[in-house]
């Protein structure tokens, strides 16, 4: 493999064309985005063996909202998981992660590369599955599954390269109700547990951030030891993961591979701030990439409105990249009225974040004309400032053809109001 000029370097030197392209649709200078990619604040995850649209993450740069979509042992349709993938475009996802654990899993990730999105991987998925359990994972074999994924023209990696022996011990001295839910997490603990030795992907990072730089691809530093259910939030595990990939990320910035931070699982509503913050600290301002925080462990079902609840109070200290959490979360493998609906619930959640990341300036501006249609009562400029004008009209029409709303009808307050300062429609 020949050697890239990996994205950072290009920074260093100047503005590369990309870099202009994500810098205009952010509202940002191509200046002030080349400074904050070579500072590690802001990552674009584009492998240079695939054109399509770029998406940039981080430190000035709307919210963006990732979707997984992939076969699994259970349930392996791989023309349901493209038509997931599109629906969850058609929705406004930014990014889409494959996931697939069962079937032709070169396949099936060849079908989604073809999609105009960057796209994510676990590469740990792949080489669990050609072991056949994750004990006989090799760092060959992982590695070698890495540089596939690289080649085959992957954007960014999932890297549970925090999962190491110190988390793993932290984990066994303070025990926790769930123990290990990130399934790529659980393989690492496995392949530790079987050989008695450290994680490849953390004892042989060096190696790694070379593969990474001369293919140009993201490494996303996975949260393998996240909690997954309230009671684990404060248990040690979790910090000693934090602290480990806050080091792993710096690393990475030095030898010129851009990378975010994933986390940080399930916790109680008023630790989500902190939490935000101390992954920031630790990672020099690294952009951060969650699913959830899910803020309470009841609702199955309804999980993709706990994860925007916590989502929305990670925005607010500075979180960038959210993972769309979808109804079937916990339950079963999504279908597409699942990634429809999460989809939705995310960019929802990413907009009112992105209010307050920006002010009510531009971003806000939507939400003015919404306020001035309903004053004047006029249905078609509501469905048109709607992030989701056409499922708004159904709702609105399910009662005929009204001047207001079927609740209100003719005690709507807006009219009331209107009418008394003699406002009226024209």
């Amino acid at each position: 493999m020949c050697v890239m000029q990996t994205l950072i370097k290009e920074c260093l030197k100047g503005v590369p064309p990309e870099v202009e392209v994500v810098a205009r649709d952010e509202g940002l200078s191509p200046r002030q985005a080349a400074r904050a990619i070579t500072r590690g604040r802001i990552t674009v995850a584009a492998n240079p063996r695939r054109p399509h649209r770029l998406s940039a993450i981080g430190e000035g740069c709307r919210i963006k909202v990732n979707v997984n979509i992939g076969t699994s042992g259970e349930r392996c349709d791989p023309a349901l998981e493209i038509r997931k993938a599109q629906a969850a475009l058609e929705n406004g996802a930014d990014t889409l992660m494959d996931l697939s654990t069962g079937g032709d899993l070169p396949a099936m990730r060849k079908a989604i590369l073809a999609l105009d999105v960057p796209v994510g991987t676990v590469p740990i998925y792949e080489a669990v599955r050609r072991a056949g359990n994750a004990a006989e994972v090799t760092s060959d074999l992982l590695f070698n599954v890495i540089r596939e994924h690289c080649r085959q023209g992957v954007d960014f990696l999932t890297l549970h390269c925090g999962v190491n022996q110190a988390a793993f011990s932290a984990l066994r001295l303070d025990p926790r109700v769930m123990g290990v839910v990130s399934r790529g997490g659980a393989f690492h603990v496995a392949m530790m547990a079987a050989t008695g030795e450290e994680n490849p992907l953390y004892s042989e990072y060096d190696y790694l951030l070379e593969i990474l730089s001369e293919a140009d691809v993201v490494a996303s530093l996975g949260d393998g030891m996240r909690p997954g259910c309230l009671y684990d939030a404060e248990r040690l595990a979790k910090v000693t993961e934090y602290v480990t990939l806050g080091g792993l990320a710096k690393r990475a910035l030095a030898a010129g591979v851009q990378r975010f931070i994933e986390g940080p699982g399930h916790m109680p509503l008023d630790q989500v701030g902190y939490n935000v913050q101390m992954l920031k600290e630790v990672s020099d301002g690294a952009p951060l990439y969650l699913l959830g925080p899910l803020v309470t462990d009841v609702a199955p079902g309804y999980d993709h409105v706990v994860g925007a609840m916590g989502f929305a109070v990670a925005a607010m200290h500075g979180a960038d990249f959210f993972c769309m959490v979808s109804p079937a979360e916990h339950l079963a493998l999504p279908d597409i009225d699942d990634i429809v609906e999460g989809t939705r619930v995310a960019k929802i959640t990413a907009h009112a974040g992105d209010i307050v990341r920006f002010g009510a300036g531009a971003h806000a501006r939507a939400d003015l004309k919404m306020a001035e249609a309903r004053r004047r009562l006029n249905w078609e400029e509501q469905f048109k400032a709607a992030m989701y004008g056409e499922h708004a009209r159904t709702i609105h029409e399910r009662d005929g053809d009204l001047e207001t709303c079927s609740m209100c009808g003719d005690l709507c307050a807006v009219k009331m109001v209107r009418d008394i300062l003699g406002e009226r429609e024209k």
